[in-house]
């Protein structure tokens, strides 16, 4: 499969991606509880969405670990320079 391929720059974006999400999650909940005005219930749906990027921070995260401990992947992660 082509989506399982792991290397060295999947790795790397992985982790970007899951801080990436973790902070836009964090702003979003903190923009949700003071900048969004109470009308309609968007403070409530930012902050939804605030929760939700927020847990997959960790989803991403454990993926890419999952990806790298896949029977094969330890020969591809050899070749990376940390």
């Amino acid at each position: 499969m082509k989506i399982l391929s792991l290397g060295c720059k999947t790795m790397r974006e992985g982790v970007i991606a899951s801080s990436i999400f973790f902070l836009a999650g964090i702003l979003l909940i903190v923009a949700g509880s003071t900048v969004v005005p109470e009308m309609f219930y968007m403070r409530h749906v930012v902050m939804l969405l605030g929760l939700i990027t927020l847990l997959f921070a960790p989803i991403i995260l454990i993926s890419t670990f999952l990806l790298s401990v896949l029977p094969g992947a330890k020969e591809k992660l050899e070749k990376c320079e940390h």
